[in-house]
């Protein structure tokens, strides 16, 4: 278990490379090389204690040891120049094992900062070796930070996702353990730390552990291969430091090399790459399935590479479950009917910030799966955070009990368990997050889909009302034909996908063409029909809406639109507030198909869907009283979005630049004689909100672990994000309720300290208009993507300068206005917790 002092020197290192070393990969690396750099010294200095002689920093390679970097005597520039030599060279130096000069690799130093350098040194010297699995563990806390490799298709795979597939499979101590993906080696670490956790347990029932023998053993059965040079050299680094000696990790393309074709593993763990290169992979001619795809490839190589009684767990994209293409098709049939034993289905965000994509679990058993004649399809619908960008803690988690109820339903068709003594009433095969299909349902069509959700019941009763499918009362997509011999001049609507609001039920076109005009491509629809965007992120972000106020009661538009017409059945209205609920946003973006990141809903997805269908005096009833709330709700929200603090500026105003209205960017030195203990706050650029004035921290450190690289401000300074895109997107505010009154932030800040008779909020709001922002975005500089907002500019930016009463009269004014614009946002939140509340009951929730 990581420690809170080891997360927060690593948590310090990366934020005193961050103004220099802005890639978090590379952060990575440069810490990576300290930490390795460090170790080998400290294991001379041992060495040397007990009568021996150092090994790593001997010969010419001696005046790089670390002890000659960090002394007292050496200077700044001596330094950085000993260092950035030294990682240079260590990779030449035959001192070191080819696990250690591997590496050393091509490294260098990529910053020339004393200043920098010699904190991020200082905060490294902390680390203490005495305890390899603790070091281990910060370690896999280091990699946990590391973004995406998308032009691969790689993602880290979350630690908590990584722990539920071991503990599914359950590797055992004596089997070959395989990733044949494995990147930072995840998966291996957690299987490793699996086994030794589970132990042995003696005729007394205590747990005695493994052997010595027995844990060299597993040790070597550890293995895993990535084509990419980097993720090897983080492999090897992070299974040496939780106790593997000589790692077993290969630099091998696993889908075009044939040198490992005949190794076979018992426990696969994987979560390939779900993306191809442009022109597709091209394998050799060993694989069951034709395919240039990666993520069938893998599969297929996953399957085909386990031994008879083997296992795996591997992280699939959603094409995989569904995708109609031949090579699709051929590989879920062979998983079907030879590896696959359930599929658990993971949330959209799991993968946020780096990625969107849907993904699934399969849980291969390759004995298992020829005895048995169902396959159990389980869903997680929270893992415990939420599935925005910054994937925060939440209180609902779904994870132990999926587990649960997994590894349940493998133990009972492992005992024997079958569908048929099912269907006797001898066993319920019902589970909670989960069903258990026939395998002779799932490729009846011969497309062996493997959603879970297409083989729900429908017509089903849930609550006080039946559950139909909506292609029982609705006609999903109408054919054009209904207009054949109208007059091809016709005047009909037109409404593209840019014109769809977002959660709002009327769809009004104002645009207009002919008949002769609307291609065959385009969707039709007519008066009343409901439109679903059906691609990504329309759908995500609510696109829906009931077609209003046609011409000739005629519409055609965007072909990325699913159009339900409503039978007598049910009311359009119905229609669109069960195509907008949650549990059917949820349940079709789990279903999405397709690739290059445009996903989409299919139209049997549609069709197969069960909603809740009242009687039509109850609809009615339903209709009228969310349409009653949806007019509060449209009302605040347009107070809300288009309410910005605006000033009437006097021109009789003194216009004076910033420089004279505040200090920018005080000095450090005014904290000279407080205690090095003494706590303050800290704000990272990720704690500011966007276009709110106020920002009141929610971390702290002491004046000790701040570095020189930090942005240093006082209570009632404003700050100024001044990086891409964090200046554009709007984040700045007035720091408020600081802790002792100072507080330290990223790096990326300009501090602006008003004067005695210029209020922080005026300057607040002058540095937040538009001419303000657009000016600045102007004249930005930098390179590789990160521009900032220089100095002098802001300094020399001119701003009107009135008297302070007149600030205060106009601030209270603007704070009146801000105050009933959170009055109308609380309003929005009420009134649509109404609307989910009504909607609900009708769901049976």
């Amino acid at each position: 278990m990581l420690d809170v002092e080891t997360r927060r020197r690593i948590d310090t290192a990366r934020d005193i490379l961050v103004g220099r070393v802005p890639d978090p990969k590379s952060q990575v690396e440069q810490i990576t090389l300290a930490l390795m750099y460090k170790f080998m010294d400290d294991m001379d200095v041992l060495s040397e204690s007990m009568g021996g002689k150092a090994s790593f920093f001997a010969g010419d390679f001696a005046r790089y040891s670390w002890r000659n970097i960090v002394g007292p005597r050496i200077g700044a520039y001596d330094a950085v120049n000993t260092y950035s030599d030294g990682i240079t060279r260590m990779g030449e130096n035959p001192g070191l094992p080819t696990l250690f000069r591997s590496m050393f690799s091509n490294a260098y130093l990529p910053f020339r900062d004393p200043e920098t350098l010699r904190s991020f040194l200082q905060v490294i010297g902390e680390f203490e070796y005495e305890n390899s699995e603790r070091l281990g563990d910060a370690f896999e806390y280091l990699l946990s930070i590391m973004g995406s490799q998308g032009d691969a298709g790689q993602f880290r795979t979350p630690r908590h996702i990584i722990d539920f597939i071991v503990e599914i499979i359950d590797p055992k101590k004596d089997e070959i353990i395989l990733d044949p993906a494995c990147g930072t080696a995840g998966f291996l670490i957690s299987a490793y730390k699996h086994i030794l956790g589970t132990g042995m347990h003696g005729q007394d029932g205590q747990d005695v552990g493994l052997t010595p023998g027995e844990k060299a053993q597993l040790v070597r059965n550890v293995r895993g291969y990535d084509i990419s040079p980097d993720m090897v050299r983080l492999s090897l680094v992070n299974l040496y430091l939780h106790g593997f000696p000589d790692p077993d990790i290969f630099e091998y393309d696993t889908l075009t090399s044939e040198e490992r074709w005949n190794e076979y593993a018992n426990v696969i763990l994987a979560n390939p790459p779900f993306m191809s290169p442009k022109g597709g992979i091209r394998p050799h001619n060993r694989f069951s399935v034709t395919s240039k795809r990666s993520e069938v490839l893998f599969v297929d190589y996953i399957a085909e590479h386990l031994t008879p009684d083997g296992r795996a767990g591997v992280i699939v994209p959603e094409g995989i479950i569904f995708q109609s293409q031949n090579a699709h098709k051929q590989l879920r049939k062979m998983l079907v009917e030879e590896y696959l034993v359930a599929v658990v289905s993971l949330p959209p965000g799991v993968f946020n910030p780096y990625s969107g994509v849907k993904t699934s679990i399969l849980i291969l058993d390759k004995a298992l799966a020829r005895r048995s004649d169902s396959i159990g399809f389980f869903k997680v619908e929270n893992d415990g955070f939420d599935l925005g960008a910054q994937r925060r803690l939440i209180d609902r988690n779904d994870l132990p009990q999926v587990k649960a109820e997994v590894k349940e339903y493998l133990r009972l068709v492992r005992g024997g368990i079958y569908m048929d003594e099912r269907d006797e009433g001898d066993v319920s095969y019902e589970f909670e997050t989960g069903l258990v299909v026939e395998k002779e349902r799932i490729g009846a069509d011969g497309e062996f889909n493997l959603s879970g959700e297409r083989y729900r019941a429908v017509n089903q009763q849930r609550g006080k009302f039946t559950y139909v499918r909506i292609d029982q009362v609705c006609t999903v997509n109408p054919k054009k034909r209904e207009l054949n011999g109208l007059d091809p001049s016709t005047e009909v609507s037109f409404l593209p996908m840019a014109d769809l609001a977002e959660n709002q039920m009327v769809a009004k076109p104002y645009q207009r063409r002919t008949l002769a005009d609307v291609s065959a491509s385009y969707s039709y629809f007519a008066e009343n029909d409901v439109l679903v965007a059906r691609v990504t992120p329309c759908f995500e972000n609510g696109k829906a809406g009931v077609a209003t106020g046609l011409t000739n009661h005629i519409g055609f538009g965007s072909s990325e639109f699913h159009v339900l017409r409503c039978g007598e059945r049910i009311l359009p209205q119905w229609a669109y507030f069960c195509v907008t609920h949650p549990e059917f946003r949820h349940a079709a973006i789990l279903n999405m198909t397709g690739t290059g990141g445009l996903q989409r809903v299919p139209r049997d997805f549609i069709e197969d869907f069960a909603i809740p269908v009242p009687p039509m005096e109850v609809q009615r009833e339903i209709v009228s009283e969310i349409e009653g709330y949806q007019k509060v709700i449209d009302g605040a929200r347009a107070v809300v979005e288009n309410w910005r603090p605006k000033v009437a500026v006097d021109p009789e105003w003194p216009v004076v630049p910033i420089k004279e209205a505040c200090t920018v960017n005080p000095k450090k030195r005014e904290l000279n004689g407080f205690d090095p203990q003494t706590l303050v706050s800290f704000i990272p650029m990720a704690d500011v909100r966007e276009h709110t004035m106020h920002i009141r921290p929610h971390q702290e450190k002491i004046i000790s672990d701040v570095a020189a690289s930090y942005s240093y401000f006082r209570d009632d300074d404003i700050l100024v994000a001044r990086v891409t895109p964090c200046f554009e997107n709007g984040k700045a505010g007035i720091a408020t309720g600081l802790t002792n009154g100072v507080g330290f932030g990223s790096s990326e800040f300009h501090v602006l300290r008003s004067r005695d008779d210029v209020l922080p909020e005026w300057v607040y709001l002058c540095t937040t208009e538009p001419n303000f922002r657009e000016s600045a975005i102007r004249h930005m500089r930098g390179t590789g993507g990160l521009q900032r907002v220089p100095r002098r500019f802001v300094e020399d930016f001119p701003i009107p300068f009135p008297p302070l009463h007149i600030q205060q009269d106009l601030i209270s004014e603007i704070q009146v206005e801000r105050e009933m614009v959170e009055g109308n946002r609380r309003l929005i939140e009420v009134m649509e917790y109404k609307v989910r509340d009504v909607v609900g009951r009708v769901w049976g929730e």
